[in-house]
């Protein structure tokens, strides 16, 4: 894999973190957990134990819960923009290291694409939910599946 393939998936990874914070660390694990992405040399080798895995896996399916009731805040307020811009950095670092250990610009660009990933997907559901006139939930829903979709798609395929 070229360093710009890397590179995108760190990208990638980083926003779906944006969209939903907990999903791209909870698909990072289950990656290396599965044996898809080998981080076992690596100082985040505890992202495919049983524990992490189920921490969050658990945490992940919360955030599509809690992100349906009506006082959860905006993602980009600025205690969950930070939340995405971790989990965002982690989850880049993560897919960069068995392609060479680009670990640092990795965890740079994932963070960086949390933040984008979050204000992209703030402008889309708000636009969504007024263009179509629906409740937010139904396009929250939609963007829970986009977010699987896009992490199953940069780590699995």
């Amino acid at each position: 894999m070229s360093q710009e393939q890397v590179f995108a998936l760190a990208i990638g990874i980083g926003f779906v973190a944006g969209l939903r914070s907990m999903t791209a660390p909870a698909a990072v694990s289950w990656g290396t957990h599965l044996g898809r992405l080998n981080l076992s040399a690596s100082t985040f080798a505890f992202m495919g134990t049983a524990a992490a895995v189920g921490i969050f896996s658990i945490l992940a399916a919360a955030e599509y819960v809690v992100d349906l009731l009506p006082r959860t805040p905006n993602r980009t307020e600025p205690a969950s923009l930070l939340v995405r811009v971790v989990t965002g950095g982690l989850a880049g670092a993560c897919v960069c290291v068995p392609e060479g250990g680009f670990v640092m610009l990795g965890g740079m660009l994932g963070a960086v694409s949390g933040v984008i990933g979050a204000y992209a997907g703030f402008e889309a559901r708000t636009r969504l939910v007024k263009k179509l006139n629906v409740p937010a939930a139904a396009i929250a829903i939609g963007e829970d599946l986009v977010a699987i979709g896009l992490a199953y798609a940069i780590l699995f395929v």
